[in-house]
């Protein structure tokens, strides 16, 4: 087919609910009917008939096996599948997710008419975002993040149990009560050995400041986390946006995928864990769609943000969270870790940039 020819002769471009655009188009017969022998060469190579090699079937043979309609159709997906592209780029379509398509036309020597819905990128109408974020960060502006000394004693606590050797015990006898005592008894005296035994403390004072500080640390992370839950609860309360359906659910099956990861870390199967809740897959994903639609509308929001104020980690920001992550996780696929570093250090910035600490 030449270069020029165009890949469709009509389209008209109908906006739906939910973020989606219906496709109404038509192919010119001489147009889409030049595909067939690409779509006789794609059934050639999926279909086996005794007697010949995949790939090498005569076409009488193979039309008489499939049928003419199947090759009609074959044509179709392929003729629709230039002309669905070339209409998203001339319409300057943003499209995401792959489009529903319905062939609502299909006849020899006659133009081929087709439907496609496709949900696209939402209109997001923000708030003044930069003064929502100044008034979260006023309500809290004069509390103070101070540690007590119950809090460092009960973090040496944890240290200290932690260290406890489980030889020789029989948990599988223990109430809970009974494992809680038998591990408190045993725990190490806090004296300068110990301390020393876990690493650059000097004596007993020494680690207590550094856990000290510490705690401090977790406190404060733990306040700035908080801080920006209020600044993205309030920003995404403030903004309208009708979020398409593919995001939710595939918001919803990072969470699955995370959870199924997550249980089966701990020698349990996902349908083990079904059958003992006595609930389903969609019961869960139910339970997760709140969640789910919040955390899709809240990525959009911060992306649209980033996209205003110019924000962006730089490439060796990215290469260096890249390869913390594969460090991490031996397993992990490049290109997705990009991805997620990426959008984890875009977010980083754009709340800094709320917080006013531009980085």
């Amino acid at each position: 087919m030449s270069k020029n020819t165009k890949t469709y002769t009509s389209a008209e471009v109908k906006s739906l609910d939910a973020s989606r655009i219906e496709i109404t188009g038509t192919i010119a017969p001489e147009v889409w009917t030049k595909h067939r022998a690409a779509a006789l060469k794609h059934i050639n190579d999926s279909v086996t008939i005794d007697g010949f090699r995949k790939g090498m079937i005569p076409e009488n043979i193979l039309v008489s096996k499939v049928g003419e309609a199947a090759v009609l159709e074959e044509m179709a997906e392929l003729a629709i599948s230039k002309a669905y592209i070339d209409i998203i780029v001339d319409n300057t379509i943003d499209a995401i997710g792959r489009p529903e398509i319905q062939v609502t036309k299909l006849a020899l020597d006659n133009p081929l008419e087709f439907t496609a819905t496709t949900a696209v990128m939402p209109n997001i109408l923000l708030p003044d975002y930069k003064k929502i974020a100044t008034e979260e960060i006023a309500k809290t502006s004069g509390e103070e993040v101070v540690v007590t000394d119950v809090e460092v004693d009960e973090a040496i606590v944890r240290i200290r149990k932690s260290r406890v050797s489980h030889e020789g015990h029989d948990h599988g006898t223990m109430t809970p009560e009974e494992h809680d005592k038998m591990v408190t008894d045993s725990m190490p005296e806090l004296t300068d050995a110990f301390v020393k035994s876990l690493g650059k403390f000097a004596d007993v004072a020494d680690f207590k400041k550094k856990i000290s500080e510490m705690v401090l640390e977790e406190k404060k992370n733990a306040a700035n986390e908080k801080r920006r839950i209020r600044i993205a609860d309030a920003i995404s309360l403030a903004t309208k946006i009708e979020l398409p359906t593919i995001m939710i659910d595939s918001e919803l099956s990072r969470t699955e995928a995370q959870f199924k990861s997550d249980i089966e870390r701990m020698g349990v199967t996902l349908e083990d864990y079904l059958k003992h809740a006595k609930k389903t897959i969609e019961d869960l994903r139910t339970e997760w769609r709140p969640h789910a639609e919040k955390k899709a509308k809240l990525q959009l929001i911060l992306n649209e943000i980033a996209k205003i104020e110019k924000l962006s980690p730089s490439a060796q920001e990215i290469e260096t969270e890249v390869g913390h992550i594969v460090e991490h996780y031996k397993d992990a696929d490049r290109e997705r870790a990009t991805v997620y570093a990426e959008t984890v250090l875009t977010n980083e910035k754009v709340f800094a940039f709320l917080e006013g600490t531009k980085k």
